[in-house]
């Protein structure tokens, strides 16, 4: 029963008519966005997180996740018709959709698309509904040890779990703690690291910074690849009848749906996985369980079916960790956390009860927003493959014009479009070290908070460190850490005397 009066709660809010306006904005905007490629959820969100200031934190909460899971539709629509990958998470669906479009199969491959997609966000959002309100409930008795425990947790996890070295991962985290420092000290009122600059005291703009090591550097980065541009050719007219399965086909589709909804949903409930981890994860997972591996990269329905319901249960299982203990999966979550912060809303264990119709409101408009997708998807598709005809030339120089005005009406300031563009200059020297600056944003956004908890166990505790092996919770968590920071290490280890055993036993 508190189940349905809960949902109808969400349901006051969000079928109201200026939340289902946002949503479908939201939702639209992402799959526009997913069409390009190069932009992407995260860039979109830093750009239209200024144009939320106005809005009720509940209808901008839900615009703004209506861009990240609507960005998933878009990206497959390109990468099916035009071997051309939206986002990052997409391009596994291209190994298989982009061969059904060439053998005259497009509209079978669209319909998994968002049949797929539908289902594996439906699925994830029903663990939402169960999973986010129990972590809440078990966290509220936290703590300020062990909510320190549980942010480093979060962010060791989202260095060593996600591609790319752990090394530089940590270093940018490292680097992200230090500009969550910049501003007055919480304590004494004291301003720290400002050298200064009076704009700096209440610290570093987040939008400045998420617009410049996403958006400007994301930017700078694809225009000076200097690629040779691609001649696009788009399939003609997809008639309805043509994006409806067989009956063996749809045999075929349940259990790849029904796997790939499964791990992405266990994958974006982890802290740093994500979606693209999610989609080639389930992919790989299909080609091993099938009886016929060798027809994948072919234009086997599996192959498009099982990334898809990963792909999208990923992005909507990231809301579990988030919501629950305000310890943001990934990159674009980071981005969410912080526009709830700027709203005035915290996320944690005491939202859902603090905020219950914002928590309800936005999992109702999950549904709404994958509703209104899967209506959309099919229609619209001549549109979104037309905006591949936009030359980059125009689009590129586009999007930093937009990034930088909405830098500027923050505050009506100058200097923070000044901060945007110093991080995108620094966001692309990064991106040539292969340094990748997600880390660098969980790092900013969580180092306050990570803080302030810290000081308070040290001053409970009277400065004794010892403090954060009191409570088991605690030390499970910071033995986890541990784990994690030395598994790079072990791996090598173990490969070597494996080795060695395997020389002694010839």
């Amino acid at each position: 029963m508190d189940m349905l009066s809960n949902l109808a709660l969400g349901a006051q809010t969000a079928f109201t008519g200026e939340a289902l306006l946002f949503c479908f904005i939201g939702v639209f905007l992402g799959t526009f966005v997913g069409a390009l490629p190069g932009i992407g959820p995260l860039v979109a969100i830093s750009v239209a997180l200024p144009l939320t200031f106005g809005l009720d934190p509940t209808i901008a909460l839900i615009m703004l996740a209506g861009i990240f899971y609507g960005a998933q539709y878009g990206g497959s629509i390109t990468s099916i018709l035009l071997n051309l990958p939206g986002t990052a998470s997409t391009a596994v669906t291209a190994l298989d959709g982009y061969p059904m479009t060439k053998s005259g199969r497009p509209g079978l491959a669209l319909f998994i698309n968002a049949a797929a997609s539908f289902c594996g966000g439906s699925f994830a959002i029903l663990l939402v509904m169960g999973f986010a309100p129990a972590i809440a409930s078990i966290a509220l008795d936290f703590n300020s040890t062990e909510y320190f425990s549980v942010m480093l947790l979060g962010l060791v996890a989202a260095s060593t779990l996600s591609n790319g070295s752990t090394i530089k991962s940590l270093v940018m985290v490292v680097f992200g703690l230090i500009l969550g420092l910049v501003g007055m000290d919480p304590n004494s009122g004291v301003p720290r690291f400002t050298y200064g600059f009076i704009n700096f005291y209440d610290g570093i703009s987040l939008i400045a910074v998420a617009m410049g090591l996403f958006g400007v550097a994301e930017i700078i980065h694809k225009m000076t690849l200097a690629e040779p541009a691609k001649v696009i050719t788009t399939p003609g007219r997809i008639p309805m009848k043509s994006m409806l399965p067989s009956r063996a086909e749809f045999r075929q589709l349940w259990g790849p749906i029904l796997r790939g909804s499964t791990l992405g949903s266990i994958i974006g409930a982890l802290p740093g996985a994500g979606p693209s981890i999610a989609s080639f994860m389930a992919y790989a997972m299909e080609k091993k369980v099938s009886k016929e591996p060798s027809k994948f990269g072919k234009g086997a329905v599996e192959g498009v079916a099982a990334p898809e319901a990963a792909n999208n249960a990923s992005v909507q299982a990231a809301f579990i960790p988030t919501l629950s203990l305000g310890i943001p999966g990934d990159v674009v979550m980071a981005v969410l956390l912080g526009a709830m912060m700027m709203h005035g809303v915290t996320p944690g264990p005491q939202f859902i009860t603090n905020e219950p119709a914002m928590f309800w409101g936005l999992i109702v408009s999950f549904w709404v927003g994958n509703l209104i997708l899967l209506i959309l998807n099919i229609p619209l598709i001549g549109v979104f493959v037309k905006i591949m005809s936009v030359p980059s030339r125009i689009l590129y120089p586009t999007v930093i014009f937009f990034i930088c005005m909405g830098s500027y009406s923050v505050n009506n300031s100058e200097f923070d479009v000044l901060v945007t563009l110093f991080f995108g200059v620094l966001g692309y020297v990064l991106l040539r070290f292969r340094f990748h600056p997600a880390p660098v944003l969980l790092g900013f956004i969580l180092g306050p908070l990570m803080e302030e908890n810290l000081r308070r166990s040290l001053v409970i505790s009277r400065g004794e460190i010892t403090v954060f092996l009191d409570r088991p919770v605690s030390v499970a968590l910071l033995s986890f850490t541990l784990l994690l920071i030395f598994m790079p290490l072990l791996k090598p280890m173990a490969r070597r005397l494996r080795m060695a055993y395997q020389s002694n036993a010839k």
